[in-house]
This record gives C-alpha cells, structure tokens and sequence, in this order.
C-alpha cells in the first residue's frame, strides 16, 4: 500500500507543452488516495514561488473529497445545519440574504477555489446597490457559512479572514426636535392605551422586541431600575416568542428617570399580567412590536411629524436627547 502523504507536500514536472505544473496534496479521499491541486507557470522559477504560497497555504490541512462541491451546495448543507440553532427571524434572513445576493455572486464557485479577491469583488459589487448595513450583513453571513466549512475540512482557510469587512456608514438620524417632541408627547397623552408605552420607550431607548418583552419581575421599583433580558419576536407562521436579547452585551439593567418609574409605578398597581405592557386584546401575551411599530407611524401622522423609524429613537444621540429635556416633560405625565 501506498505510503499516505501528508497535505502540503508538492511535486514538480515540467509539461509537454513547455509549461511547469506543480502538484500539491491538500486532502485525502475516504480510500487514503490523495486530492491534488495544481498550479501552472511558464518557467520553473515563478513555478516555485507560486508553488511555495500555495503549499504555505495548504500546510496542516487535510480536505475531504467534498471540498470539490460548489458553494451553492454548501450554504444549502450549512442551513440545514443551522435550522435548530438559529431564530426563525435570523434563519429566515440567511436565508433571503443567501437566495439573492451570496450564490447568485459566488454559488457556481467551487468551495475551495473561493479566494480573498472573489470576497473583495463581491463586495464591492453588492456596495454598488446595497446600504452599507446590509452588505455587512451578508458579508457576515458568508464568512459564518465559510468558516464552517473550514472547520469541516472542506476549504484550508477562509477568505473573508484575509480581507476588511466591510463597514457600516452611518447616515443621519432623524429625530424630533424639542418643538416636535412636545407635539408628540401631547398626542401620545390622548392616547390611553399607548400612552406609557411610548413615555417608557422614549427614556429608556429600548428596541420594539425588548420593551415588548418587559415583565414586572423587570421592574426594580426601589432601585429605579429595569433589567433588559429579553425580546419578542414573530416566529413564522405568526406566533409571537418570549426570547433572549440578540446578544450577551444586550441583557443589562438600565436606571430610570424618576418621571418613568413614577409612571410603571402607577401601571403596575392595575396590572393584570406578567407583561409590563401587555396586548391589550389578549393581556396573557406580551404587545406584538408590529403593532407598536404601526402604531408609532398612526400617532406620527397624526400629530403632522416626520416619519421617523422606531428604532432611530434608542440612538444614543437620541437618547441623550430625550434624557435632557425630562425636566418640562414630567409635569405632563403627572
């Protein structure tokens, strides 16, 4: 039986033709035959300096005969991999990120043959037409997906460690003025049922998900505190889910200003449920943030301000915005 070589050892020949080919052995097949790349030059000389970066490259690396499958075929592996551990939210976002950017770009690449450059292009590509937040996104997904594969065994190293990630670039928030905030708060007043839940969104600057997923157990009314540690969320097919904050740093505990913990103070004296704010048909389930989302653009409208986005108010920014005109709000939430 043949001696097994070891991934990264290479040979040199030179070809009918007049070209220098060098062959690597990166991986071994399920018989112990190995899997060869190889690489071609006109002279022997620029043949050793590619051969060297490449067996550099392939050093320790031991592939599988599956490292020949494109990257359509992985991505659709990694998914199914992936379908228990992930939200059906972030699933369903691999998904459509993976569907309509990632393989129309790099799908018909062979795994292994993907280098830094062909991430760089793709990139820049998706720059083209995409907001910088989403680019990223995908990036990110991508090097999830290619890391994966690496660990498996089916590509030496991944590309999208070679290259800068692509940043965000932040674009102006827009947020109300204290002439506009006044207006706001005055029509949020007349409001019964969404009154505290935009009062406690705008001094806190919590995400839709995580004020929705508030409980009374939250609620440190001594201390003037909320601990945020989890968010709701839609699942598919329609049901809402009670999960974890999107990461570790998101569970925290945040001090309120008097006038708000005034305000949970009376809330919870008529509570019904475990929810601070619970759906006002159904009090055993936590707010739907849709709802809150469409109902924030119903009072906007209403009040004649601009259409900003929820989420645009937790900006620190924002926040600190908000934080420091308390003073002439209180007296209107008394």
């Amino acid at each position: 039986m043949a001696k097994r070589r070891p991934s990264g050892d290479g040979m040199v020949r030179k070809r009918n033709d007049g070209r220098w080919e060098g062959r690597i052995v990166v991986g071994h097949k399920e018989n112990g035959e190995s899997i060869f790349r190889y690489v071609y030059a006109p002279t022997q000389k620029k043949l050793s300096t590619k051969l060297r970066q490449h067996i550099d490259s392939y050093q320790g690396a031991d592939l599988t005969e599956q490292s020949r499958m494109t990257l359509s075929e992985w991505l659709d592996k990694w998914l199914e991999n992936m379908a228990d551990t992930l939200r059906p939210n972030a699933l369903r976002n691999y998904r459509s990120y993976i569907e309509n950017h990632i393989k129309p770009g790099l799908g018909d690449k062979q795994l292994a043959r993907i280098t830094p450059k062909d991430v760089q292009q793709f990139n820049e590509k998706l720059s083209d037409s995409l907001a910088s937040g989403t680019v990223r996104r995908i990036h990110t997904t991508l090097h999830g997906a290619l890391k994966a594969a690496q660990q498996a065994h089916l590509i030496a190293s991944n590309p999208t460690e070679q290259i800068i990630a692509p940043r965000f670039s932040y674009g102006a928030k827009q947020i109300l003025t204290d002439k506009q905030l006044d207006v706001f708060m005055k029509v949020i007043a007349e409001d019964e049922i969404w009154c505290n839940f935009f009062y406690t969104e705008l001094t806190t600057g919590l995400r839709r998900g995580e004020i929705c997923g508030l409980k009374w157990e939250d609620f440190d009314e001594v201390a003037g505190t909320l601990k945020v540690c989890r968010t709701v969320y839609r699942e598919t097919g329609g049901g809402l889910t009670a999960g974890d904050t999107k990461t570790y740093a998101g569970t925290r505990r945040i001090v309120l200003p008097a006038s708000t913990v005034q305000v949970l103070h009376e809330r919870k004296k008529s509570a019904l449920t475990e929810w601070i704010f619970p759906n006002p048909l159904k009090p055993e389930q936590p707010t739907n943030p849709g709802s809150a989302y469409r109902r924030l653009k119903v009072l906007l409208k209403r009040a004649g301000l601009p259409n900003i986005r929820f989420h645009d108010k937790s900006h620190p920014y924002a926040l600190n915005f908000f934080w420091g005109i308390m003073g002439y709000l209180e007296p209107s939430i008394q």
